[in-house]
């Protein structure tokens, strides 16, 4: 479907008016103010990452793996949660009690609202990366920023997206680290974490999260593009 077709199916203001801004280089998406995901309905705006296709791929790879690994009901949490996509597509696919963190309070204001849109309960947490958290988890998963600040992108992206959901600092693995190092803090003994990863950074991701969980075992797998896109860290003891 193209962005004008988008537009016409799903736009319900003055046609003319969303086409201007569609013409000025604005993202379809957040002309119309929503977008489905995974089958569900999100609302999003200029504070929140539009959810894209790899992120798709990595719920459902989580999904899948949640339900071999566990037999129980568990505890989730998302790190940089954006517009909630991740968290509230888990709860409603996953037999679970789900947390969600974000450093953004409008992005929050907006995950709120996608929870309530989608009949979900989900803890929101304002905080950086794991900092604000003190429980247990069974899955951790997070799609955080991970661009590096000199790295060339499509100006759709760069001149809207929030540029706190995109970049991040050493060559774009700081969070990656900062989660890594730290995890095992909040990780339960019998765990799984995934992340959404950059073409280009899983080998490097594979090396430090093994310096981190020594007895897991870790994987990179690929998109639907054939690209590095997914780290994925399984333990059991």
């Amino acid at each position: 479907m193209t962005d004008i077709e988008y537009l016409k199916k799903y736009y319900h203001g003055d046609f003319s008016v969303a086409l201007n801004r569609l013409k000025n280089g604005e993202p379809v998406q957040y002309i119309v103010g929503n977008v489905e995901f995974y089958g569900y309905p999100f609302e999003v705006n200029k504070d929140v990452l539009i959810p894209r296709f790899e992120t798709e791929e990595l719920v459902e790879k989580t999904i899948e793996k949640c339900k071999k690994k566990f037999d129980k009901k568990i505890d989730i949490v998302d790190i940089g949660t954006g517009s909630g996509c991740i968290a509230i597509t888990l709860k409603k696919e996953v037999n679970s009690v789900v947390d969600a963190v974000d450093i953004s309070k409008k992005a929050l204001d907006i995950a709120k609202k996608n929870a309530k849109i989608n009949h979900v309960d989900i803890e929101f947490i304002e905080g950086d990366l794991i900092i604000p958290l003190i429980k247990k988890y069974d899955v951790l998963i997070s799609n955080p920023p991970y661009i590096d600040r000199n790295e060339e992108i499509m100006e759709i992206v760069k001149n809207n997206e929030p540029d706190i959901a995109l970049y991040a600092d050493h060559n774009g693995l700081y969070c990656y680290e900062e989660i890594l190092k730290n995890a095992n803090k909040i990780m339960k003994a019998n765990c799984l974490l995934a992340f959404e990863i950059g073409s280009t950074q899983g080998e490097y991701l594979k090396m430090y999260a093994k310096k981190y969980f020594p007895e897991a075992i870790i994987t990179i797998e690929k998109d639907l593009q054939n690209r590095d896109r997914f780290l994925f860290i399984e333990r059991e003891r």
